[in-house]
């Protein structure tokens, strides 16, 4: 079979080709390319197509599949053309419509068959009133005087007779009781059919109609493959994150493992399907936003007020009051401020996906519901070497927590996602993995480590005043930290602390310490600094810093983030 590109055609085959016809084709998902937001569906078709210009109809595609994303492209044992393809949305039956109509008559002749049984029942109930009646008419015979006769004729037995009268009437109730019995459960069975015979009235679903032309040079058999995108479909990643700290002997370990939860509600199920997951973000724009000129002006004068409007000779002290009291309101109403110009800020979404694709084909085969369930499965492993360090912020919390800084595999980038944390085969808790690039450095968080102990001690607070002929006020405090390391390895100490940031001139701001801090301004944190340095086994760290806030003393002051 050759394979043959998607080409626009019109051309007349010749005097054998057959007369142009509709050809109803069926086909069935082969793979699917899961987006992190949206999905890329292929299905795959097999059609005989006779000699001639035929449309091929299918009918099956769901309606959220993107009218301008379909493709179509095939293969044939022959000759073939792939010419238009057009779409538009239709409604299709749920069931088959010659299958359907033959439920409905099955349904419909055993509704007639209850209810001539009904018929029946009723016709016996209607005998055994009669029945009744004619026994109840026995009882009255004891009234009517007896005919006359010959003398010495045996006298009538009328106990004998109200014992029969009797069984018969108790025969006749139960063959009554019966008989309305069974006329419940056919009506019962009947109510239940035409609830059943209404649920088959001819039900519809919107879909999309795919119709493409070709144009055979023969007599051929056409696979062919349907391209499309829907939306409704997502994967998000989440990993896992298991630390081995390791012992003396032993390095440290990580195990990053990636992990994706697959859902969509695309309005059609992928049974049994290759499954891709791609990082690319179709649709969420393909060009960064335009800047325009900004300007930036004095505001407008406000305009003058409006002259008072002087009264006339002769008018009344009551008319004058009115009108000043009605121009003094005009006078003092301001002008209207000109709304502010903000610049236009780019997604960070259209950002992302301009800069990594990655695509994950998931082994085996996937069935993916159209309900909305998560699908979970693995990606990938990867082993990292981490550089473990500890670090602690004694002035909110007396801990040290134990990080663990990675530098991700430079195969594929790493999406945004929660990350689950393992300290030695223990769950410690979940955090967050941001954007990361291959071989981008990233720093993640396991808990408290207890063999590192943390005092903080405030050790002077004093405030006062200074100066005699400009007198300012001083706040003045210092806190000692104290870090001792009872592992039985050296570790990567970082103390973190900050001092106040003064946010006027006349605000002075001087920090003390006899250790000056590694790092200042951490992460772009004006005040933070972080003091970093190795301890060792049994090791004791101390360190001493302080501030020295002054401000002129007619001031107030106050500490805030």
């Amino acid at each position: 079979m050759r394979r043959l590109p998607v080409a626009v055609f019109a051309a007349v085959l010749g005097s054998s080709v057959t007369e142009a016809a509709d050809i109803a084709a069926s086909s069935r998902i082969d793979a699917v390319t899961v987006f992190p937001t949206g999905a890329e569906v292929t299905r795959g078709a097999k059609v005989k197509i006779p000699a001639g210009e035929h449309t091929l109809v299918f009918n099956h595609l769901p309606a959220l599949a993107v009218p301008g994303s379909i493709r179509v492209e095939g293969r044939g044992s022959g000759r073939l053309e792939i010419g238009s393809v057009d779409t538009r949305r239709v409604l299709v039956p749920h069931t088959d419509p010659e299958a359907q109509a033959t439920e409905r008559r099955r349904i419909e002749a055993e509704i007639e068959k209850l209810r001539d049984a009904a018929a029946q029942i009723e016709a016996d109930i209607k005998a055994t009133d009669a029945q009744k009646a004619l026994i109840a008419k026995l009882t009255e015979l004891p009234s009517v005087p007896p005919a006359p006769g010959p003398q010495g004729a045996a006298s009538t037995d009328w106990g004998q007779i109200f014992t029969l009268v009797g069984a018969k009437l108790a025969e006749a109730e139960r063959a009554q009781l019966e008989a309305r019995v069974k006329s419940r459960e056919v009506e019962r069975q009947i109510r239940d059919l035409e609830k059943k015979l209404a649920s088959l009235a001819p039900g519809q679903s919107q879909r999309t109609e795919v119709k493409v032309s070709v144009a055979a040079a023969g007599d051929l058999e056409a696979e062919l493959q349907i391209r499309y995108q829907v939306g409704q479909a997502s994967w998000h990643p989440y990993y896992d994150a298991r630390l081995g700290t390791g012992t003396k002997g032993v390095v440290p370990k990580l195990t990053l493992v990636r992990r994706a939860s697959i859902q969509q509600r695309s309005g059609e199920d992928w049974t049994d399907v290759a499954l891709e997951l791609s990082t690319t973000r179709p649709g969420t724009g393909t060009a960064a936003p335009e800047l325009y000129p900004q300007t930036v002006d004095f505001e407008p004068d406000a305009p003058p007020p409006r002259p008072v409007p002087q009264p006339r000779i002769g008018a009344s002290r009551s008319m004058k009051a009115t009108d000043s009291d009605l121009a003094a309101p005009m006078a003092a109403a301001p002008a209207a401020a000109p709304p502010a110009m903000e610049i236009a800020e780019e997604r960070r979404a259209a950002v992302e996906a301009a800069a990594f694709q990655a695509v994950f084909k998931v082994p085996g085969k996937l069935t993916v519901p159209a309900t909305g369930e998560q699908k979970r499965v693995q990606l990938d492993t990867a082993d990292i070497a981490p550089t473990l360090a500890v670090r602690t912020a004694p002035r909110i919390e007396a801990k040290a927590y134990l990080y663990a800084k990675i530098a991700t595999p430079k195969a594929t980038p790493y999406l945004p996602g929660q990350v689950s944390l393992f300290r030695d085969g223990t769950f410690v808790g979940n955090g967050h993995l941001p954007q990361l690039t291959p071989g981008e450095e990233h720093e993640l968080g396991f808990g408290p480590d207890d063999s590192v102990r943390v005092r903080y001690a405030l050790v002077e607070e004093k405030r006062g005043e200074s100066g005699i002929i400009s007198t300012s006020k001083t706040d003045v405090r210092s806190w000692r930290i104290t870090v001792r390391n009872a592992h039985a390895q050296a570790i990567q100490l970082s103390i973190l602390d900050q001092v106040p940031v003064s946010q006027h001139q006349d605000i002075k701001v001087e920090m003390v310490a006899k250790t000056p801090p590694t790092r200042k301004d951490i992460d772009d944190r004006r005040g933070v600094m972080s003091w970093d340095s190795k301890l060792e086994p049994d090791e004791e760290r101390v360190l001493e810093l302080g501030y020295r806030v002054a401000w002129p003393s007619a001031k107030r002051v106050q500490y805030g983030r």
